[in-house]
């Protein structure tokens, strides 16, 4: 399927001329393997794929002894995979390169030798224990795959046409037209049910079948439990405690994750390597919130206060509407139709998180308590800067609304407590663009394009 990756991927390619590897990161089943291997065909001579979850001890014997002789070593590498390498028209694609760091720290010297291109793949990169051994190369390119973006599934359903009216209409601010934005919005329902994890998707698009794609996004999550017990070792536990949370702490009007949910007296000291290792594994997305919404959000970061997004919304679903084992196809016609009353707007957040995320977004949010004063009692669901900072102006506050009937007193007294550091104040809904009061309301399908 088409990614838009695979962009990123030729200019790498193009510019780099093998001075860099590249290393796909992502969580399990995002497609990481299967862009690799597409580009490979597609854009070389030849290829090796080594998966290191199945490779042999004879492969990982070259890597443990035969670093020093390079000439023997693609000698060997090319007689077990049965492939003829081509100098500078060859690619060796580390697959799966967690399950042996070894390999990982070996890019420096083959990049240094110059003769062919490597692309790694991995899950769990980051995690210390993958990395405690080794020396990260500096000569490896970090690109992060996320799950299909809104675009990207249109693809896939062979949908060429809406994106373009829709890309057209946000960079002129004017209104989609009644049907285009009807089209436009059962499209995005049915992204928010289906999600953005390839598997999940081709069956979709194979079979328009809510129940078989209910059954692929369940075997992932599987998966995904399956690798906290494995992985997260010490605090498996911890870790499964705060995924298995997140569906109850994103229900709520507040969606900040209360820590006294995990246990009576919980701190965030005690929890932070389990919240970590799932940012990590990039499960999650992670939402800060920024105590002063400024130039370099970050710098204002409280840590102990935060909002925890799954990082795909299909999962999220099939992870909070799972009483029998299978989410309930009655909830998906009631999501389809726009008549989910409860938990609608968990599942909206949600996406507008992933779909920042996606567009290289770090999350932010702004929340002020305050029991004195209730003019700075506010909160706001996101806070994006601008690409180019300025002396004022610089933060959009973003809030999310899934039904039609809303207020927005939060926007109102932030517009008010921040106006200098305010930039264009955005509220994303179910409804078609518009701009009022200094307001641009935007329809959610939209909001990847900020």
């Amino acid at each position: 399927m088409k990614r838009k990756i695979y962009d990123r991927m030729l200019d790498w390619k193009n510019s780099s001329r093998g001075k860099t590897a590249i290393l796909i990161d992502g969580a399990r089943r995002v497609g990481k393997s299967y862009i690799a291997e597409e580009f490979a065909r597609n854009e070389y001579k030849s290829y090796i794929l080594i998966d290191f979850f199945k490779a042999d001890d004879d492969v990982k014997d070259l890597f443990n002894h035969s670093l020093n002789d390079l000439d023997s070593f693609f000698q060997t590498l090319s007689a077990i995979y049965g492939k003829k390498l081509y100098e500078r028209e060859s690619v060796i694609i580390f697959d799966e390169v967690q399950f042996f760091p070894r390999a990982r720290a070996a890019i420096k010297y083959l990049v240094a030798d110059g003769r062919f291109d490597y692309i790694e793949t991995g899950s769990l990169v980051s995690i210390k224990e993958n990395v405690s051994d080794i020396l990260i190369p500096s000569e490896e390119r970090h690109f992060k795959l996320y799950p299909m973006d809104f675009e990207e599934f249109l693809w896939a359903l062979n949908d060429e046409t809406l994106m373009p009216v829709i890309e057209s209409c946000f960079r002129q601010k004017k209104p989609m037209g009644q049907a285009a934005h009807r089209k436009a919005m059962t499209r995005f329902r049915e992204y928010l049910i289906v999600g953005g994890m390839p598997q999940a998707v081709k069956e979709y698009a194979d079979t328009h079948d809510f129940d078989a794609v209910d059954a692929v996004k369940r075997d992932i999550l599987t998966l995904y439990r399956e690798d906290i017990m494995k992985h997260a070792r010490s605090y498996a536990y911890k870790v499964e405690r705060i995924f298995d949370e997140i569906p109850t702490q994103l229900s709520k009007h507040e969606k900040k994750f209360v820590l006294a949910s995990l246990g009576s007296g919980a701190r965030f000291r005690e929890y932070e390597n389990a919240f970590m290792w799932l940012e990590d594994a990039m499960i999650v997305n992670v939402c800060w919130n920024s105590t002063e919404p400024n130039i370099g959000l970050k710098l204002n970061r409280d840590n102990a206060t935060m909002k925890i997004y799954m990082a795909d919304t299909g999962l999220l679903i099939s992870h909070a509407f799972d009483e029998n084992g299978l989410t309930d196809s009655e909830i998906y016609k009631k999501i389809l139709l726009g008549k989910l009353e409860v938990n609608e707007g968990m599942v909206f957040e949600n996406i507008v998180a992933q779909m920042f995320a996606a567009s290289g977004h770090k999350l932010y949010f702004y929340s002020n308590p305050s029991r004195d004063n209730k003019d700075l009692r506010m909160e706001i669901d996101f806070l994006l800067s601008k690409s180019k900072t300025t002396s004022r102006h610089n933060i959009s506050p973003i809030e999310v609304k899934s039904g039609k009937r809303y207020t927005y007193s939060s926007l109102n007294k932030f517009r008010l407590q921040y106006k200098e550091q305010l930039n264009t104040a955005y509220i994303l809904h179910t409804d078609d663009l518009k701009i009022a009061d200094d307001v641009v309301y935007l329809p959610v399908y939209m909001a990847g394009l900020l």
